[in-house]
């Protein structure tokens, strides 16, 4: 009860505004800020990606800063391959490393609510499809229990016949609303964390409009130069640009299907299933392909990235998250072609459990990393448009 009251009293401190501390600095953070002094004096990147030029208008990295510009780094490797301080110099400059195992301690840090924040060591390619897997088995042994797996549906059945509408909606609208509630209070957290640090001020219509586009257009995947990040060796390559653009599109046109779908029910009364050309049909065809194609193409570029790129030990955490993606969205598919047939009962379960899976890991894995750049790129807008304190570099 005491862990619920304190839970409480932090929400209602961040819908009022109200400061949460920075946390302490650890080996990571001075790690970055090691780095990041041997680059300030050296400035040879400072074209690459908006981490160098933030990074010029500062002579000092306290942990918010950061926090911040960790945040800001896309990790497309450009500038390990362009520094003459990388390994095996002594200095063992490496931004794009270093980098990443801050931008982990920034999704524990911040995570809404404190005590869940640990899940991210833990979040995990084995948990993430142990999970969906799981969470499938139960849901198959239900139906298993009702009428059989396998079995002969009738002309015209869809899986509300299986699961009933307002089983489906009770079961995944907490899981999805409970995602949707801590990823808003961490990002908040985090926000309120480095504004003081970028400014200060109200983010204006011109820098919305112009993070807006970066993070849309993915600008910082094209390397600094336009030819891409670097995966398996020193060559740039914009795979891991095109692929993030299938999947994040493809998400988004997927949850735009679930959204007029629903608008559809409750608002025209038109239950599913819906058949082509339907608009929610179209959106989640179109969306499941992208979804599919584009996080086996992650997964494949993931396999291959060069030692020195992230950090190894978030690898099972990214490989998890990818995994889910690629099995909810081949499950989808799966589930429409199978529509009518003795298979749907198992691929609903399957799919099922694979959304379920995604809904329950999504405030504790990967997906943070979108939400958190996307401020970091906000407030970035915002501080480029000041006065530079140190009267020196820019973008």
């Amino acid at each position: 009860m005491q862990a619920l009251d304190a839970m409480v009293k932090e929400a209602r401190q961040l819908a009022l505004g109200e400061v949460v501390p920075v946390p302490a600095s650890t080996a990571a953070e001075d790690e970055v800020a090691r780095q990041l002094q041997i680059c300030n004096a050296c400035r040879y990147c400072e074209g690459f990606c908006a981490v160098f030029p933030a990074m010029t208008r500062r002579l000092a990295f306290p942990t918010a800063d950061v926090h911040y510009l960790a945040n800001l780094c896309h990790n497309c490797g450009a500038c390990l391959h362009a520094c003459q301080y990388a390994p095996p110099h002594a200095f063992a400059v490496n931004v794009p490393q270093a980098m990443a195992r801050v931008r982990a301690r920034t999704y524990q840090d911040y995570a809404w609510p404190p005590v869940l924040g640990r899940l991210y060591e833990r979040n995990g390619l084995t948990l993430s499809v142990a999970l969906a897997g799981g969470l499938g088995l139960f849901l198959a042994l239900a139906v298993a229990l009702k009428g059989g797996l396998w079995q002969a549906v009738p002309a015209g059945g869809h899986f509300y016949d299986l699961f009933p509408h307002n089983l489906i909606v009770g079961l995944f609208a907490p899981v999805f609303l409970f995602a949707v509630l801590a990823l808003a209070l961490g990002v908040r957290r985090f926000w309120q964390a480095v504004t003081p640090v970028t400014g200060a001020v109200a983010v204006s219509g011109p820098a919305g409009a112009e993070a807006a586009a970066d993070i849309a257009q993915l600008r910082y995947l094209d390397g600094g130069h336009g030819q891409g990040c670097h995966e398996a060796d020193d060559g740039p390559t914009l795979a891991r640009r095109r692929f993030h653009h299938l999947t994040f599109y493809g998400f988004l046109l997927c949850f735009a299907a679930t959204a007029v779908a629903t608008l559809y029910h409750y608002a025209l009364g038109l239950p599913a299933p819906y058949d082509l050309p339907s608009l929610p049909k179209l959106l989640g065809a179109v969306g499941g392909v992208m979804l599919m194609v584009g996080s086996a193409g992650l997964g494949w570029l993931h396999l291959r990235r060069h030692s020195l790129h992230g950090d190894a030990a978030q690898r099972p955490m990214d490989r998890g998250f990818i995994a889910l993606l690629f099995l909810t969205s081949a499950s989808g598919l799966a589930l429409w072609l199978a529509r009518g047939s003795a298979a749907m009962p198992l691929t609903l379960c399957l799919h099922l459990g694979a959304v379920m899976a995604l809904f329950a890991t999504l405030p504790y894995g990967k997906f943070a990393h979108g939400i958190f750049r996307s401020a970091a790129l906000l407030r970035y807008a915002v501080e480029k448009r000041l006065p530079n304190p140190v009267g020196a570099g820019g973008e």
